[in-house]
């Protein structure tokens, strides 16, 4: 009996997939911060700057833990347009946002279930890329890129058949934070009086689906 047992687990063993790889495209809502009021040459008034919402893909894997637990590496990229508002709204010109983040990830379900919900976290880095762009007299200029630490939550479904290929849907959230602005003061009796800060963050909403690999 015991032999038996033993040979029987066997297949499920082998059907336990080790790791997984993925592609995934979708559509990035994305918003930037908001700052003083600047005066431009072409005289409108300009107080916030922001990336345009824009076509993205992504590539992931992920080296599973167990049957549920997963950490892995997601890069993502959203090609875009910088633009400046306040009585005008302008684009600047063309931009690229990269984000780089390991994580952690659960799936719902037996490793060889159909229907797969997950759900995971990760921390890294967004980096935006230099903006170069011909100002109102003429010079050419350019905006220099900067990086920053983000995080990004994300959920969704894997779809699987027999093989190992199959799909996935799901929405990611990514938040980056650029800036503080000075919102007043707070004063305790014990620790005395300091400026409170009001933070600010770049936000990248988006919506994907894709392909992935497990084995």
């Amino acid at each position: 009996m015991a032999c038996a047992a033993m040979l029987a687990a066997v297949p499920a063993s082998a059907q336990q997939p080790k790791a997984e790889v993925g592609v995934f495209v979708g559509w990035v809502f994305s918003d930037g911060v908001s700052g003083d009021n600047v005066r431009a040459l072409d005289g409108n008034l300009y107080n916030r700057i922001d990336p345009k919402d824009s076509f993205g893909w992504g590539l992931d894997v992920g080296v599973f833990l167990g049957p549920n637990a997963e950490v892995g590496f997601i890069y993502a990229n959203q090609p875009t347009k910088l633009t400046v508002s306040g009585t005008t709204t302008k684009e600047v010109g063309d931009q690229s946002t990269n984000t780089y983040h390991g994580y952690f990830g659960y799936n719902w379900g037996e490793p060889d279930s159909p229907l797969r919900p997950y759900f995971l976290f990760g921390l890294g880095m967004t980096s935006y890329s230099d903006v170069g762009f011909t100002s109102a007299a003429g010079v050419a200029r350019t905006i220099p890129g900067t990086s920053r630490f983000s995080t990004t939550w994300g959920a969704g479904v894997k779809m699987y058949g027999k093989g190992h290929v199959g799909g996935r849907v799901g929405v990611r959230w990514t938040p980056t934070y650029i800036k503080s602005d000075a919102a007043g003061y707070w004063c305790d009796p014990y620790w005395g009086c300091y400026v409170v800060g009001d933070a600010q963050y770049s936000n990248q909403f988006d919506i994907n689906g894709g392909i992935t690999l497990r084995f």
